[in-house]
């Protein structure tokens, strides 16, 4: 035997066992599931309809917060107590879980899970899912059909009922389900689309979607469509103040509703995670920008430690929509030329937008936004001036903290690769991501550089604010810490 292959033989055992542990897990995980309507994850990674191998994959994650790979053997005794229990509806990270208990020094693991998971003991929520319509089915609104199908299979706690918009041709129901199966971008749908013209229904993995046509929001009776209390998204940028917005409600059937865009006038505009909090019993909610969710929970934590005195935010945007492909008149300043051959510079109003989640910053930043060839996927620079000074090091290592262990994690992200470029975060469901590598800090000037998919992951942040008005957001264990108490 050579001298090298005792080496490549232990690799090889190594990895079937890890195969072999992995495989012994997924009918723990679907039983989970299905009988406890359980959800389970490994440092926040979600393993639903997951195969072996995305399994190894996320404990080999785990070396982000442990600094070595948890191994599956402490995973699976877990999941093996978890069945037995009589477990109600929460999200559980078994990761947190198994480090936990390493930590604590005990030796009985199921008097551990029994004190930590007492909140979820027999806690089965019977609650009916919320209805939720989406006005509106271009990128966003696509974007949001396909995540609320997934969750709907996944929480049960809102599902998609209908979409409403304006028909364009004979032939519409079947387009508009067309691009629902297959994106350019996001690539193809994950399962099954039928459509039935007869009766206007698209059918997306057993969800019935009814398609609606109208050209006014005031005027749909949903309840005719069995549409009760519904959430109302709407996606079409078309009305962004109250008296507009408020047409949603005349309409049967409609409870709240939620804007896909910053709001004008009165209206609250949430990130979530920041301020959900003060939704309260608001009928109307806006859910800010892109951009806005991709650099608000960043630019808190920091302010929160170190406090800002002012800064700037420049974003290198995707082109969207409202730019031409070529050269032609556009009623917006140089958004008329080819958006696919230049760099376009333009105005966002997302830093001023940030004071209306966290007032603070009211008058503390500037912004402004170039557009560029790329069809999706952003970057927002943060050039910030501090009350403290800080070190490079210690601000990207609060960072990682905060991404991985605080009640912000599904927010905030953070990379450290030398190889990473944008299409590597297309389909990301954090609102930003801090590169590491970028961070530049001297004094009391700190520069942050943070990716944000500018359509998946604000629309991940959209949903969860349609949870959270239909009180339908899952609870999470153990329960995270806030960002102000990691050391």
């Amino acid at each position: 035997m050579t001298a090298n292959a005792q080496p490549e033989q232990n690799q090889q055992s190594d990895w079937n066992d890890k195969v072999a542990l992995a495989q012994e897990m997924l009918p723990l995980i679907s039983q989970l599931h299905r009988n406890n309507d359980v959800v389970v994850s490994i440092f926040g990674r979600l393993l639903v309809g997951v195969k072996d191998t995305d399994i190894i994959k996320s404990h080999r994650y785990a070396r982000r917060v442990t600094d070595r790979e948890l191994p599956l053997s402490q995973t699976l005794p877990i999941l093996r107590e978890l069945v037995d229990m009589n477990l109600g509806t929460a999200s559980l990270d078994i990761g947190r879980l198994a480090t936990g208990f390493e930590k604590s020094g005990e030796t009985d693991l199921r008097a551990y899970l029994d004190r930590e998971l007492a909140e979820v003991v027999g806690k089965h929520s019977e609650n009916e899912p919320t209805d939720v319509v989406l006005y509106g089915f271009g990128r966003i609104g696509r974007l949001l059909a396909r995540i609320l199908i997934a969750r709907e299979a996944t929480y049960g706690g809102v599902r998609l009922r209908a979409v409403v918009v304006r028909k364009n041709g004979d032939n519409d129901l079947v387009k508009r389900a067309s691009l629902l199966r297959r994106d350019s971008v996001h690539g193809a749908f994950d399962g099954t689309i039928t459509v039935d013209e007869e009766n206007d229904v698209i059918w997306a993995n057993g969800t019935k979607i009814q398609v609606i046509y109208s050209n006014s929001p005031a005027e749909v009776d949903y309840t005719a469509y069995g549409i009760n209390d519904a959430i109302v998204v709407d996606n079409t940028g078309r009305w962004r103040d109250r008296e507009g917005l408020s047409q949603h409600l005349e309409s049967k059937g409609v409870a709240r509703v939620v804007l896909t865009a910053p709001g004008k006038g009165d209206l609250i505009n949430v990130v979530y995670g920041i301020n959900h909090d003060q939704i309260d019993d608001e009928k109307i909610i806006t859910a800010a920008s892109c951009t806005t969710n991709g650099i608000t929970p960043v630019l808190k934590v920091i302010n929160d430690r170190y406090g800002v005195e002012h800064g700037h935010v420049e974003t290198v945007h995707s082109f969207t929509n409202d730019q031409n492909l070529i050269d032609n008149f556009h009623k917006g300043s140089r958004r008329g030329r080819a958006a696919g051959l230049n760099m376009v510079l333009t105005e966002t109003g997302a830093a001023k937008a940030v004071s209306k989640a966290l007032p603070e910053f009211e008058g503390k930043l500037t912004g402004n936004a170039i557009r560029v060839p790329t069809p999706d996927v952003s970057m927002a620079v943060l050039n910030l001036t501090l009350e403290t000074e800080v070190d490079r090091d210690e601000v990207n290592n609060f960072l990682r903290k905060v991404s991985l262990h605080s009640n912000l994690r599904q927010q905030i992200s953070y990379i450290h690769s030398p190889e990473i470029v944008s299409s590597d975060f297309v389909g990301t469901t954090h609102a930003g991501i801090v590169d590491g590598l970028a961070t530049i800090a001297q004094g009391k000037h700190l520069v942050l550089y943070v990716w944000y998919d500018n359509e998946f992951g604000y629309s991940n942040q959209v949903i969860r604010i349609v949870e959270e008005v239909a009180g339908a957001r899952p609870e999470i264990y153990p329960r995270r810490l806030e960002a102000a108490e990691l050391k």
